[in-house]
């Protein structure tokens, strides 16, 4: 039984909700088409196993990722409490447990569909990203920021795919610019978190110098609030909706996350879990991203 519960965290199913880009797509295709839940179902049922393949494959990379670091883990004060660094879980299994999960995954992508693209290629893509990240491009400074980007955009894409719905231009630039933010947000928490002792547990930690994540962070959020005020302005948007353009009213609550997010980093309250922060680990972001997400519903209800 307990091999059982270190199997489970070291899935990481608190990390699935990453995989929340998957939906965008769908969700906001809703203003555009319209129609009753039933209109929906195929693809909603597309989409969900895009979503489900995505949360499987990246469970997969997780227990690949911790069976490459479980050295450098076991120096973290944090990271060692992680079922294969605690020697909670033995690497056979885990092993074991990611081929089993990486063909579920790709099945699920097969059931997806897709057109013109097939989910499973993008899925696969996501895959191989991950192993090469894994390996070898987490070690390269900038890089490692830029394959977690990439990794929210295959999101969305595939979610787009498996819902046959366009996605805005604004909006992947959107997703770029977040995760680019909070792929070097979580870089500079580590490095607080573990000061001159950074470089024993991931050396690329000593190329990331605070002066310049500062100066990116203020850039790239900047960049999220721009994209994302053009998306919800923007023509194509507008259209979707009922009565014109009532997206932009969610703008307020994007700027507040982010500067809310950033004044956690800068006090050391937050920022090395983006996750932890989605889920509850800040309550005035919490609230704001409910309320976000309350909006958006709300806009796409007043098509219909």
């Amino acid at each position: 039984m307990s091999s059982l519960s270190a199997l489970v965290r070291a899935l990481r199913p608190q990390q699935w909700s990453k995989n929340v880009f998957v939906l965008a797509a769908f969700v906001f295709a809703r203003g555009e088409h319209g129609g009753s839940l039933i209109a929906w179902g195929d693809d909603a049922r597309r989409t969900l196993f895009a979503l489900i393949g995505f949360c499987l494959g990246a469970s997969a990379i997780y227990l690949v990722n911790d069976v490459l670091d479980v050295e450098s883990d076991r120096k973290h004060p944090e990271k060692c409490r992680r079922p294969i660094a605690a020697g909670e879980l033995s690497i056979a299994l885990a092993l074991g447990t990611a081929l089993a999960l990486l063909a579920a995954a790709v099945a699920l992508g097969l059931a997806a569909g897709g057109e013109p693209l097939a989910v499973a290629w993008v899925l696969g893509a996501y895959l191989v990203l991950n192993l090469l990240y894994s390996l070898r491009l987490k070690h390269v400074v900038l890089v490692d920021a830029f394959c977690i980007a990439a990794g929210f955009l295959l999101r969305v894409k595939a979610g787009a795919l498996a819902a046959g719905a366009p996605v805005s231009h604004w909006l992947m630039l959107c997703t770029l610019f977040l995760a680019l933010f909070l792929a070097l947000a979580k870089r500079r928490a580590e490095s607080e978190l573990l000061g001159e002792g950074r470089g024993e547990h991931r050396a690329i930690l000593l190329e990331y110098d605070t002066r310049f994540l500062d100066q990116m962070l203020g850039v790239l959020a900047a960049c999220a609030i721009v994209t994302y005020t053009m998306y919800t302005v923007s023509p194509e948007t507008v259209a979707k909706f009922a009565r014109g353009a009532e997206l932009v009213y969610t703008v307020p609550f994007v700027v507040f996350g982010l500067a809310r997010y950033l004044l956690l980093v800068h006090t050391q309250k937050g920022g090395g879990n983006p996750t932890r922060m989605f889920l509850g680990g800040d309550l005035l972001f919490g609230l704001n991203t409910l309320g976000w997400m309350a909006t958006v519903l709300w806009c796409v209800a007043q098509r219909h």
